[in-house]
């Protein structure tokens, strides 16, 4: 600094605020810091609000904003708040995505996937909330197109439609893991028709009263504890097992008619999108049931 003048030579203002005379000269030339005049010999000259202009810039700078939007902020064209703020929003979006990338690579590593495999589950899991939910809406809409909108038995729809608004920011890889599953799974034409089956058969039983009807709970209890007992359906103890959970009065044509109908609404796979949604949502997990029906429904049918 000029004791004459107080201004400060391009020099003496890169040492003041430790910056590269290059850099200086760089902003100084995109017009971020004014000049405050020249010497006799045109050499540059800053005064102390260019010192101050200079260590903005660079925090700015060093926060990763941008050269265009620095020079809004220093022309009060946008505020440093406004500036940070969206800023925060990108920052937040960027952590996200490394962390999806984390627990893809995790899954990719446990399960050994091939590079195509590992391809596909980024592209899944990189998706937004928005295009996700697409998915979801566009299979559902598929599968009960024409079905009645709220029919006792096939008020899934509404429930298959149930995402959650994002994946957490932090998903494990068996959530990344469950989503590809979920993905592949509604993609699949099979899935699709067997739901659309279940929900046009809801449709039409939903005016008419079953004759008989199963309780869930002497299915889970007894059918589910002959599953893990290895008791075969057809044995004289799977058929007394059966008639802990449906009268034996019951003639063997109502038997098989009762038998088709929870077949209809018996499926694997369907329970497995549950499980999955169970999953990515964070969502307690239920026993499965399936098995104890596909048990029930072979006795009654022995």
């Amino acid at each position: 600094m000029t004791e004459e003048s107080g201004l400060f030579s391009i020099g003496q203002l890169a040492r003041t605020t430790g910056l590269p005379v290059r850099t200086v000269r760089f902003w100084s030339d995109l017009g971020l810091v004014p000049l405050a005049g020249r010497t006799s010999g045109n050499y540059r000259l800053y005064d102390a609000e260019a010192a101050a202009r200079l260590d903005l810039v660079r925090t700015l700078r060093e926060l990763g904003i941008d050269l265009d939007t620095v020079e809004r902020v220093l022309r009060g064209q946008v505020t440093v708040a406004d500036v940070a703020g969206a800023h925060v929003r990108a920052l937040d979006a960027e952590i996200r995505t490394l962390r999806l990338r984390r627990a893809v690579l995790s899954s990719v590593a446990r399960r050994g996937s091939t590079t195509e495999e590992m391809r596909l589950m980024h592209e899944l899991a990189k998706l937004s909330a928005r295009e996700r939910q697409r998915i979801i809406d566009e299979f559902v809409d598929e599968a009960f197109a024409g079905v009645e909108p709220r029919p006792e038995g096939a008020h899934i729809a509404d429930g298959m439609r149930t995402m959650p608004a994002d994946l957490p920011d932090d998903p494990t890889p068996e959530q990344v893991d469950a989503w590809i599953e979920l993905a592949e799974l509604v993609a699949d034409p099979s899935f699709k028709a067997r739901v659309r089956e279940m929900a046009v058969a809801g449709s039409r039983s939903s005016t008419v009263q079953a004759p008989e009807s199963v309780d869930p709970a002497p299915v889970m209890e007894h059918a589910g504890g002959a599953v893990a007992a290895g008791i075969a359906p057809d044995s004289p103890e799977g058929q007394e097992v059966l008639g802990r959970i449906v009268s034996a009065d019951i003639p063997r044509e109502r038997r098989l008619v009762l038998a088709d109908t929870l077949a209809t609404f018996s499926d694997r796979r369907v329970e497995r999108y549950w499980t999955l949604l169970s999953v990515i949502n964070g969502w307690p997990r239920r026993p499965e049931a399936v098995p104890a029906f596909e048990w029930v429904i072979d006795a009654l049918r022995a």
